[in-house]
């Protein structure tokens, strides 16, 4: 457990020090093309509906763990290190807290310099909403709400799964803990990037789709809820409101269309003293979401940077709180 604690939490430096690599064979877009194919095959057999959606999930997840486990026995029979150094690779791979920073960041700048359109095409990066006739407040809203979610998804999730697989292959005496938690990390990548790629609530994706998207609220449910655990402490530590922001989650979390997304956007809605959500426009139509937060008070960039630092300080807090978890089980496990 000590190794797969290191693993962790150097993987988490890594993501910091370089952020996402850009590798052809990042392992995220091996999913996405995998899911491509096998998409296409499954539709070429008449497959499009639950069934269809049932085995994509299965396939592609069946897929990673299997490619993955042959790679590191093959790895480790060179040697030990190389298995090692390949686990810590795919774990750093499926981290993304500098990317998300690096997205919402040159939001507020392109807003401090009054240049609104700019700002929209930055912020339509990371949003499926349409920006293009979004005001200054809306492409602040925007940008917290995108940041505030992918806590979850892209720092949270993937440090819980980890460890959660690590954990349960030290119950399970597994010779390399890691590499249990390496498969539980990869397979919920799977299953968030099925999830933006199929999990739509139209077409055909309406069935298809429909497992990737049950499957990825149940992955994030549990750290969704974390989140207002990691996020309260880290607003402490970042000066915000930690009190209102617990307040307005334990009212508003449950407002959301998304069973986990209203969490650590209610909470940031309150710690940062604004209001979050309302009517959004994406591309074939207009949702009527609910107003999260107290008042009227529209988010702005400095707003922006601070849900930034209050995220880069949380995600510290979470990958401290795993690592200790995992050394710990070193001892009451043995």
């Amino acid at each position: 457990m000590i190794l797969a604690a290191a693993i962790l939490f150097f993987a988490f430096v890594l993501d910091l020090l370089l952020g996402d690599p850009p590798f052809r064979f990042h392992p995220v877009r091996l999913i996405g093309f995998s899911i491509e194919i096998v998409e296409k095959l499954l539709l070429k057999l008449g497959l499009s509906g639950l069934v269809g959606g049932g085995f994509l999930l299965i396939g592609v997840s069946g897929l990673f763990a299997g490619a993955y486990l042959g790679l590191r026995l093959f790895l480790s029979g060179l040697h030990p290190w190389l298995a090692t150094i390949f686990d810590l690779y795919l774990v750093y791979s499926c981290l993304a807290l500098t990317d998300l920073l690096k997205h919402a960041t040159p939001v507020a700048e392109a807003l401090d310099k009054g240049d609104l359109g700019q700002a929209r095409i930055t912020l339509q990066k990371i949003v499926g909403r349409d920006t293009s006739k979004l005001d200054s407040f809306g492409v602040a809203r925007g940008a917290v709400e995108s940041a505030a979610e992918n806590f979850v998804d892209g720092v949270l999730s993937p440090l819980f799964w980890y460890s959660a697989g690590a954990i349960l292959g030290q119950i399970l005496r597994c010779q390399a803990p890691a590499a249990a938690g390496v498969c539980a990390i990869l397979t919920f990548k799977v299953v968030s990037t099925l999830d933006s790629m199929v999990g739509y609530r139209r077409g055909h994706y309406l069935l298809f789709g429909r497992p990737a998207a049950r499957f990825d609220d149940l992955a994030n449910f549990i750290p969704a809820r974390l989140s207002l655990i990691i996020f309260y402490i880290g607003a402490l530590v970042s000066g915000e409101s930690a009190k209102a922001g617990w307040e307005i989650a334990i009212r508003d979390r449950l407002k959301h269309l998304s069973p986990n997304a209203g969490h650590p956007e209610s909470f940031m809605a309150g710690a940062l003293e604004i209001r979050l959500g309302g009517p959004t426009v994406y591309q074939e139509e207009t949702v009527e979401k609910p107003w999260l937060g107290n008042g009227n008070a529209e988010a702005g960039p400095d707003h922006i940077r601070r849900c930034c630092r209050l995220i880069y300080r949380s995600s510290w807090l979470a990958v401290l709180f795993f690592t200790a978890i995992l050394l710990s089980l070193q001892v009451f496990l043995l």
